[in-house]
């Protein structure tokens, strides 16, 4: 241990999975530190009231480390939590999912759902990995950002991928050296599918044909039997991909089994990255929502419909909202494509910039489920109101921040009671954590009126709180003055003093002196 880095306790975990300690009234964000053990640490950023750091070496160890199993971890950006036994990951989630809804919503559930955890490892079926030719490291390099870095890690295997896609990584390596424009694709999107598995590759400059002859070849050679490797290509955005070769491979699709819809999609369209957890969160989140026949149910944010369709399956009328055009074409298709076209409706609309009127004109719904970005659906739920809430809404969540902060809308404001919550651990070995929450409609919504003196009254305890806080710091600013000016006037008091001495005795041997000759 160096003497010169600090030393901290570990106290618990923030939501990005960093170890939270307090030295002399600061906040320490200590990547890969773990509750109750004490580390050493390097800070990377600092500010007035907190900062980022490094554990350089750990003093005591928690019961809850454990070695990882990636050799790149550490180094790769891809996985922050493999030192963690993977129960207590959960079990961590959970926790911070607790906390957010107590700190940021001022919310409680009345009941913690138990986690869902499925496996920890080969679980990710679609991924992005970066490629870039780097000669002093012998070619190119394929994988996953080194942590904090637009660097990419040098890797051989990645634990969380499929077996069969992780072995694609050195060969993957190997083949783009040999291409013409090695220098020009710098990335790779990865699809496993039920039947087949999609690279596709973002090429900045047309494919030449000897190129495409390699790609071909390479298709060729890592295809497995009754599983095809199909190439794909990427000119400029995503709506620009398109299948290479084999032309003739099957559609890349996903099911959901408990209610009998399969989901094709593009490779570069967004699907859940864990199929077989999105499955079980399917069925909890429509076992919170319980739909009936006739009910009228809405499916806020419904990307290809991956909620809408097992709604539609119930028998309930279903209509999706989603702001992208070309996710609201696949939904459709899918609907189609599941024969649930009757049962389900979808329109464009950006539902960040949902109005009580706006909301009113699509009519009562009975029912709604919602599963936003990680930015939450804030201002969807701030246009309900008492003529159009409906009585029960599920919330599936990738960001436990932003469904806190939802949480307090409708609780707090909007007549809703949080019955139940709980995590998914849809990203296992990464501080990700998706969630589902279940509310009710047990009371009366504020008036606007009543909203906007909230919200006033909101933002001027923030700026008393912004003005004790420039008040503490100019104080200690102050003290810290008056400490350093004391410190000054005392050494100058003790240089003068010296000088003063040596005057003195200078003097003096010169009287001396003088007097001898």
């Amino acid at each position: 241990m160096n003497p010169s880095q600090p030393v901290a306790l570990i106290e618990s975990l923030d939501y990005e999975g960093h170890g939270v300690a307090h030295v002399e009234g600061k906040t320490i964000f200590i990547d890969g530190a773990l509750p109750y053990e004490t580390v050493s640490y390097s800070s990377y950023r600092k500010k007035p009231s907190y900062e980022n750091a490094d554990t350089c070496a750990v003093l005591k160890e928690s019961f809850l480390r454990t070695t990882p199993r990636c050799p790149h971890f550490g180094v790769c950006g891809g996985c922050s939590m493999q030192h963690v036994e993977f129960s207590a990951q959960v079990a961590i989630k959970q926790r911070v999912l607790e906390d957010s809804l107590k700190h940021i919503g001022k919310v409680g559930a009345e009941r913690m759902l138990t986690p869902i955890a499925g496996p920890a490892w080969g679980y990710r079926h679609r991924a992005r990995l970066s490629a870039r030719l780097v000669e002093k490291k012998g070619g190119v390099l394929v994988g996953f950002h080194e942590k904090r870095s637009s660097y990419i890690a040098e890797m051989s295997e990645c634990h969380i991928l499929p077996p069969h896609i992780s072995a694609l990584i050195v060969p993957l390596r190997e083949m783009i050296y040999t291409l013409s424009i090695r220098d020009r694709m710098p990335q790779i999107e990865v699809a496993v599918g039920e039947k087949l598995d999609i690279l596709v590759f973002r090429n900045m400059d047309a494919i030449s044909a000897a190129d495409e002859a390699i790609l071909r070849r390479f298709s060729d050679t890592h295809s497995q039997p009754g599983r095809p490797l199909q190439i794909w290509l990427q000119p400029k955005g995503p709506d620009t991909c398109y299948p290479l070769y084999p032309l003739d491979a099957p559609k890349l699709t996903y099911t959901l089994r408990d209610f009998s819809v399969e989901m094709p999609y593009y490779p570069t369209e967004f699907t859940q990255v864990n199929p077989e957890i999105n499955n079980v969160m399917v069925t909890r989140a429509l076992r919170l929502l319980d739909p009936q026949p006739g009910e009228r149910i809405a499916d806020m944010f419904c990307g290809i419909g991956n909620f809408t369709l097992p709604i539609a399956r119930s028998g309930a009328d279903v209509h999706g909202m989603e702001g992208s055009e070309a996710l609201v074409k696949r939904a459709v298709e899918n609907a189609r494509h599941n024969r649930l076209e009757h049962k389900v409706s979808y329109e464009m609309a950006n539902l960040f910039e949902v109005t009580e009127e706006s909301f009113a004109a699509l009519g009562k719904f009975d029912k709604m489920l919602v599963d936003p970005p990680r930015d939450g659906a804030v201002q969807l739920l701030k246009a309900l109101t008492d003529d159009t809430a409906p009585q029960r809404i599920v919330y599936v969540s990738c960001n436990p921040a932003t469904l806190a902060r939802d949480a307090g809308i409708l609780v707090n404001t909007k007549g809703y009671t949080l019955k139940a919550a709980g995590i998914i651990n849809m990203f296992p070995h990464t501080a990700h954590v998706e969630s589902v929450a279940w509310f009710e409609k047990t009371g009366p919504c504020k008036s606007r009126k009543e909203m906007d003196e909230m919200e006033a009254a909101e933002a001027a305890a923030r700026e008393a709180a912004k003005a004790a806080k420039k008040a503490r710091e100019a104080e200690a600013a102050r003290k810290k003055a008056e400490e350093e000016a004391e410190r000054a006037a005392k050494k100058e008091a003790r240089r003068q003093h010296y000088l003063a001495n040596q005057a003195y005795y200078d003097a003096r041997n010169a009287a001396k002196s003088d007097s001898e000759q």
